[in-house]
């Protein structure tokens, strides 16, 4: 006859046999820090893209002083590089918001890719049926090819207008000179590239943008709408700000 409870109890191991370590039952996890947590990285994404899109902002409005004539175009562009003067040495201020600006993307992009990686770690097998997406739409299925876009602009952008190397003004010409060349009709090429690359970005940032109030708990009950919609209004005002420059010079409004 067998007492109640000998069947599970410990069983003293044969003398001479190294001791097991005891355990719990649960294994205790290595601690990740907060850039490692996924909050962290949310974190980092929210963060960067509202640095992002200050710069997008501001410069679109440098953008639109084309309207204003060459003097004022120029004289926007000299501001860029003498901002900070005589505190700071020339192009000094503008060389410290570039690197901001070149970290804040690739933590943006770094942030983005290891929260989809853990994402798609965390449901490895996928659905029986297809769900559709609940950010929406055309936005999600071109992040990942659009970003490629977005890069490569960005590059051919820096080639063209900032140093002038792919420009048929060159680095002699004025800003103003190198814009009306760079967008010049007979390189609607350039302009197309750009038109589409702008795109990317309007559907890269209403994504960005509806996802940030779903992220905050903003986005339910009347106020699902309204946000959905604001972020689609500050796309479109974006986009619209960025290729109406273009589409002047090719049309002879700026020139």
């Amino acid at each position: 006859m067998i007492e109640r409870g000998t069947s599970t109890a410990p069983v003293d191991p044969p003398a001479g046999t190294p001791a097991k370590p005891v355990t719990t039952g649960t294994t205790r996890r290595k601690s990740v820090g907060f850039l490692g947590s996924s909050n962290g990285r949310k974190a980092v994404m929210a963060v960067t893209g509202a640095v992002l899109v200050l710069f997008l902002v501001g410069h679109m409005t440098g953008n639109l002083k084309a309207f204003f004539g060459a003097a004022s175009f120029n004289e926007y562009a000299n501001f860029l590089r003498t901002m900070g003067e005589p505190l700071l040495p020339y192009r000094v201020a503008l060389t410290l918001v570039e690197v901001v600006l070149g970290a804040c993307i690739v933590l943006h992009m770094w942030s983005a890719v290891s929260l989809a990686r853990r994402a798609g770690k965390a449901r490895p097998v996928k659905y029986a049926a297809k769900r559709k997406s609940q950010a929406g739409g055309y936005a999600v299925h071109t992040m990942r090819y659009g970003g490629v876009v977005i890069l490569l602009f960005v590059i051919y952008h820096l080639l063209d207008l900032t140093f002038g190397t792919v420009n048929p003004a060159g680095w002699d010409g004025t800003p103003y000179e190198r814009l009306v060349a760079g967008f010049a009709p007979e390189r609607w090429w350039v302009t197309l590239f750009y038109a589409v690359a702008v795109v990317m970005v309007g559907l890269h940032l209403r994504h960005g943008l509806w996802s940030a109030f779903q992220t905050l708990g903003l986005a339910s009950g009347r106020s699902y709408r309204p946000l959905k919609g604001a972020a689609a209004a500050i796309s479109a005002v974006l986009v619209l700000g960025f290729l109406v420059v273009p589409v002047a010079v090719m049309s002879g409004v700026i020139k």
